[in-house]
C-alpha cells in the first residue's frame, strides 16, 4: 500500500510517522478544491457546523478568535487580509471531502479524526503554533508558504493577550511553498506557520490518539456502569486491629486485587475502546432517514443498483475475539458469530461497501436485518 504521492506506506510509517516532517509534491495530481471560499463561508453560518475566524490584529489585540456560527454580514466586515476562516469536520458535510479519507487508510480507522478547511486571503495565517496530533496539510486552492521544524512543547514561549497558543519565539528550520495537490506531513509537536500567498484553501487531515487521562477515565467510567460493580466490598475475615486508625497492608492488597481484576479484563477493555474509538465527532449529521425501510425494500434498492456507503460522519471498526467478532459503529457494539463474522471486515474496510461481496451476506435474513438497522439509524446511506 502507498500513501498519496506514491511512497510506500511501510517506508512512511517506519521513517516519518511521528518522527519527522515530509513534503510530498503532487500527492494529488491535478487536485481541484471540492469547496469554494463562498461555500465555506456558507457552512460557517450553519448552527451545526463548527467554525472559527482568526484575526491577526484586531484593533491592536493579537491573534483574536471568533467562534461560529456567523451571520452572513460578518464576512463583509472582515479586513482585506491577515485573517483566516476555519471550518472543522468538512468531511462530515461534503461527500467529496469524505472520500479523501480513503487515501489515508494506511493507518487504522480509529486513528483518523476529520478534515478541517482553512481559507485565507493573501497574508492570512493562524500564527506559528504546534499541534498535539499528526496532520497532513493538503493544498487545495492557491498557494501557501510553510515554515516548519523544531520541537515545541508546553514550555515553549507564547504570545500573551490571545486565547490561541501562538508561539512567540519560534524559528522554522525549513520553508516550502505548496501548490494545489502538494501536501506536508507534520508529526505532533513540530512547530509550523502557514501564510497564504494568495486566496487559498488548505485541507488539514487530522489524526487522533487518546491521552492517558482519556483511557483511564473512559475505561473506569465504562466499568463503573457495569451492574456487577455496584456491589459493596466485603471483608468477612475482618480481625480486630491493634489501632483502629491504621489501614492495614492487607486492605491495600485487597483493593489492588479488586482493581486488577476489573481493569485487567482485556475483553471489557476491547469493548470499551471499540465504542469509544468509534464515537462520532458530530452526532448531528447521523440522522435516521425520514421514512425507515424494511429489509426487503432495502434489498430491492441494492439489487436495483444503489450502493451502500457510510454516513460521512460515521465511524466503523471491529475487533476479533476467540469465537466472536465485535463490530463497532458510532459508539455501539454488535456481536457477530459463525459465518456472520466475515461481515465486519467488509463493513469496516472503507466508506463504500463492496456490492458484490455484500450480496452474499445480504442473503442471510439476520445480517440483512442488521444492515437495515444501520441504515435506519443513519449509519449507512444509499447512493
Amino acid at each position: 500500500m502507498d500513501i498519496p504521492g506514491g511512497l510506500s506506506a511501510d517506508i512512511f510509517l517506519r521513517n516519518y510517522w511521528q518522527k519527522k516532517p515530509l513534503v510530498i509534491r503532487q500527492a494529488f495530481p491535478g487536485f481541484t478544491s471540492p469547496v469554494s471560499a463562498d461555500e465555506l463561508a456558507g457552512l460557517a453560518c450553519e448552527e451545526s457546523v463548527e467554525s472559527r475566524i482568526v484575526i491577526e490584529d484586531d484593533n491592536g489585540k493579537p491573534w483574536q478568535l471568533e467562534n461560529g456560527p456567523f451571520p452572513p454580514e460578518r464576512f463583509e466586515q472582515l479586513p482585506e487580509t491577515h485573517w483566516t476562516l476555519l471550518v472543522q469536520g468538512l468531511d462530515h458535510w461534503v461527500p467529496e471531502v469524505a472520500d479523501l479519507l480513503e487515501a489515508f487508510r494506511f493507518v487504522p480507522n480509529w486513528r483518523l479524526d476529520d478534515i478541517m478547511a482553512s481559507y485565507a486571503p493573501a497574508g492570512g495565517s493562524v500564527g506559528p503554533h504546534f499541534d498535539q496530533y499528526d496532520v497532513f496539510l493538503l493544498q487545495a486552492e492557491g498557494y501557501r508558504r510553510w515554515e516548519f521544524g523544531g520541537h515545541c512543547d508546553e514550555t515553549s514561549p507564547r504570545v500573551e493577550g490571545t486565547p490561541l497558543r501562538i508561539l512567540s519565539r519560534w524559528q522554522g528550520e525549513e520553508t516550502v511553498t505548496l501548490a494545489p495537490g502538494d501536501m506536508l506531513y507534520l508529526p505532533p509537536g513540530v512547530g509550523h506557520h502557514g501564510i497564504a500567498k494568495d486566496d487559498c484553501i488548505t485541507l488539514s487531515v487530522g489524526f487522533r490518539a487518546p491521552s492517558v487521562d482519556d483511557v483511564l477515565t473512559g475505561f473506569t467510567d465504562f466499568l463503573c456502569a457495569q451492574p456487577e460493580t455496584n456491589k459493596p466490598l466485603a471483608d468477612p475475615e475482618l480481625q480486630c486491629p491493634e489501632n483502629p486508625g491504621a489501614i492495614s497492608p492487607e486492605v491495600i492488597r485487597n483493593l489492588g486485587d479488586v482493581i486488577a481484576r476489573y481493569t485487567g479484563d482485556l475483553k471489557q477493555l476491547a469493548y470499551w475502546f471499540g465504542q469509544y474509538a468509534t464515537m462520532p465527532k458530530s452526532t448531528s449529521i447521523i440522522m435516521a432517514p425520514e421514512s425507515p425501510v424494511t429489509p426487503d425494500a432495502l434489498l430491492a434498492e441494492i439489487e436495483d443498483g444503489a450502493n451502500l456507503r457510510w454516513n460521512e460522519g460515521s465511524r466503523f471498526a471491529y475487533h476479533e475475539f476467540e469465537g466472536e467478532t465485535a463490530l463497532f459503529v458510532d459508539g455501539e457494539r454488535y456481536l457477530l458469530r459463525g459465518d456472520a463474522r466475515g461481515l465486519a471486515p467488509v463493513l469496516c474496510r472503507g466508506n463504500r461497501l463492496d456490492t458484490d461481496v455484500m450480496a452474499g451476506y445480504l442473503k442471510d435474513e439476520t445480517l440483512l436485518g442488521l444492515i437495515t438497522a444501520l441504515y435506519n439509524q443513519g449509519n449507512l446511506i444509499l447512493e
